[in-house]
């Protein structure tokens, strides 16, 4: 008799947030709708002035699905995503999905990527795959971030498509094997380095395809030193520094 597969632990979604107030509550209840029975939601805020981290507490309070991760200081998106990323491993994550917190990633794909993780270690929601896009954006914008995932991917030698795509599944076991102490980017290049590093690892991707849109409230986090961060980070990763 055949021995039967161990039991994966739940889903964890981790939605690192900074003056989110407008859409945090909106979001966490659609992408409940989407997430399987038992999944588990973290909200991971660095400090927001706008009440943000208030709204998140109330809805821990009222939800045990529901969880929150205060942080005293906006150090950047691949801080907030570690620390997120070893609280759902501490409790007891099977998958953990990363998603933005401002509806540029539709929950309406969480189903699509949790299906694919049955079969890969990594799966990213991808812009650049057959089927996938991008939507408000202007033409500028739409190269200059094409523009960055086809250098990365180049810089690195990958064949993933979407490196700097922030909407993604992992399995607990890739999150275990990379050193997330020795992760040094806190822009977008964090999305980048994770992936590579579980890739030289030897753990496999899977690009599912998502249109991506443009935020409807609030501020872009995009600024030139997350830019410029990600322009001299990535050719160090290739040669190991």
């Amino acid at each position: 008799m055949p021995a039967s597969k161990p039991e994966r632990g739940p889903a964890w979604l981790v939605l690192p947030t900074y003056e989110e107030a407008s859409n945090i509550e909106r979001l966490v209840t659609d992408a409940r709708d989407k997430l399987p029975a038992g999944a588990q939601v973290l909200i991971v805020d660095d400090n927001s002035a706008d009440g943000t981290g208030r709204i998140a507490a109330e809805l821990a309070e009222r939800e045990e699905s529901i969880h929150f991760l205060h942080r005293e200081t906006k150090e950047g998106l691949g801080p907030a995503y570690i620390a997120g990323f070893r609280y759902a491993l501490a409790g007891g994550a099977g998958l953990v999905i990363e998603m933005d917190a401002d509806f540029s990633h539709e929950p309406a794909y969480l189903p699509r990527l949790l299906e694919a993780a049955e079969h890969a270690d990594i799966v990213i929601g991808s812009r650049y795959v057959p089927g996938g896009g991008v939507s408000d954006w202007g033409a500028l914008r739409r190269a200059i971030s094409k523009g960055g995932s086809t250098y990365a991917r180049l810089a690195l030698g990958l064949q993933v498509r979407d490196l700097t795509g922030g909407f993604k599944c992992f399995r607990r076991e890739v999150l275990e094997a990379v050193d997330l102490s020795a992760i040094r980017s806190r822009g977008y290049a964090f999305q980048v380095e994770v992936t590579y590093r579980a890739i030289q690892l030897g753990f496999d991707v899977v690009e599912v395809p998502i249109v991506f849109r443009d935020r409807q409230t609030g501020s872009s986090k995009m600024s030139r030193s997350i830019v410029l961060e990600a322009i001299w980070r990535v050719p160090l990763l290739r040669f190991g520094r």
